[in-house]
């Protein structure tokens, strides 16, 4: 049941409130809404409350509010069909003789229409989805905070030091290093590590350890940001397995979650940034692993794969080797009030709408792989594994799918809100609507557009699940 369920009240809500965003901005600016569908395709349930019918229908790919338009031939063959050739008769059941079409025989009055809205309306309309997604995301997260308290790495020991060209005298702070104060300030976690690094303004960052003081100039020319100088420090993570992905090079090579990794290629490891320095520039090489397992010790061989990142320093692209595991989670959790609840549902809103708006950048740019792309069946894997692992999970995924849909749907698609509010302005602009041909094939080619995204990342569904078949039969 959980398989059906899960990814069911997963993207379901995340539509329902997307489209619930449409549905009542529409009705706020007096547009007639005859249909509010989650769905596409042949209803499975439709009930008429008002002048509105709710449709589920049987393909859940998204959903739609239909709106009295007089370009509803152009929209017809995406919604259903069109409101006046599907307008019921006198004998049909449901029929109302005081309704306005599609219920019943009386016009909608041309007030009444999206066009005849003013484009600050339109625009308040299309944006409205968009906005409950975030909305949305922004609860979830803000309550999450106040039930569960803020994730604490614990931690204030130096793991790593990527050294940026432009800060030489970064060099005295070294991995097993304890930050004692960030500018004259205690810090307890690397949290605060991280947050009081990145407020520093521009001259000069202070950082101060159990060995000594280091002075960083940050800001303007030639030298680096605060923050930058914060991303190229790592903290101290012990050398110890956690999730490990299916299908991937360390499941293929013997390694399984809860592995203690001793050494990598005879060199002894201790910390994970230790491992990364040994894997990452070993794509496609064999590395003998010795790890420790329930009192044993026992040695794999592990290939690295070859996976495109960008450098988190130089922000350059580069091919690195990885094993597909992550470091087994040490964080603890530190209790939230109301008000920090909310400062970091905002905060962690924003970051995760930046993370995508990268990856977006990444796949134009090529610097993310389309490969990378995941579909419906990613979606549903997702939600069943967070569904087990419990509600904190699930509703984290809940927020990140919702932020998800927001940002994408401002790409300037032609079906989607982005796309809409870019004819919509062009039309402003033009003085006059495009002919109803010209709109048919944008939408159309916009429709084109969504099923071809939509192919590509169920091919890459489909594919990964294959390969994490063949690694379990043959690895």
């Amino acid at each position: 049941m959980l398989a059906y369920i899960a990814p069911i009240v997963v993207f379901g809500l995340v539509i329902f409130v997307h489209e619930l965003g449409h549905f009542i901005a529409a009705k706020l600016v007096g547009v007639y809404a005859p249909r509010f569908s989650i769905g596409f395709g042949p209803a499975l349930f439709r009930k008429r409350h008002g002048e509105t019918e709710y449709v589920l229908a049987a393909l859940p790919l998204g959903g739609y509010v239909r709106m009295a338009s007089r370009h509803d031939a152009e929209t017809a063959f995406i919604e259903g069909g069109n409101e006046e050739t599907g307008a019921l008769k006198p004998d049909d059941p449901g029929y109302d003789p005081e309704a306005m079409i599609p219920f019943g025989p009386k016009p909608v009055p041309e007030s009444r229409w999206f066009e005849s809205k003013s484009l600050a309306a339109r625009l308040f309309i299309m944006i409205a989805g968009v906005t409950m997604n975030i909305l949305l995301a922004f609860i979830v997260l803000t309550t999450l905070g106040m039930k569960y308290g803020e994730v604490v790495i614990g931690t204030r020991v130096v793991g790593a030091v990527h050294l940026p060209a432009n800060a030489p005298s970064l060099a005295a702070l070294q991995p097993g290093d304890t930050i004692v104060a960030v500018n004259g300030a205690s810090v307890r976690n690397w949290i605060e590590v991280r947050d009081r690094i990145d407020a520093t303004p521009a001259g000069t960052l202070t950082i101060t350890t159990n060995r000594g003081t280091v002075n960083v100039p940050v800001g303007g020319k030639n030298h680096p940001s605060a923050s930058g100088v914060g991303a190229s420090i790592d903290f101290f993570i012990p050398a110890v397995l956690g999730d490990v992905l299916p299908g991937s090079a360390a499941v293929r090579g013997g390694l399984r979650a809860g592995d203690s990794i001793v050494s990598i290629d005879h060199l002894p490891v201790q910390s994970w940034s230790q491992l990364q320095e040994r894997v990452t520039p070993s794509a496609g090489k064999e590395l003998p692993f010795e790890i420790r397992r329930g009192g044993r010790r026992l040695t794999f061989t592990v290939k690295p794969e070859a996976t495109p990142q960008k450098d988190p320093v130089t922000k350059v692209m580069g091919s690195v080797g990885k094993i597909g595991a992550m470091p087994a989670d040490f964080t603890s959790r530190q209790p939230l009030g109301v008000g920090d609840a909310v400062r970091e549902g905002a905060r962690q809103t924003w970051l995760t709408a930046t993370k995508i708006v990268d990856v977006v950048h990444g796949l134009l740019t090529r610097e993310v792989s389309v490969r990378q792309l995941g579909g419906p069946i990613a979606i549903t894997r997702a939600s069943v594994a967070a569904a087990e692992s419990g509600l904190e999970s699930l509703f984290l995924l809940i927020a990140i799918l919702s932020v998800n849909v927001a940002v994408l749907n401002l790409l300037p698609i032609p079906i989607l809100d982005g796309g809409q509010i870019l004819i919509n302005v062009a039309e402003s602009v033009k003085g006059s609507p495009f002919s109803a041909r010209t709109r048919e094939y944008i939408l159309r080619f916009g429709l084109v557009a969504i099923l071809l995204i939509f192919a590509m990342s169920t091919f890459n569904d489909v594919a990964s699940g294959v390969k994490d078949i063949v690694a379990r039969l043959f690895g």
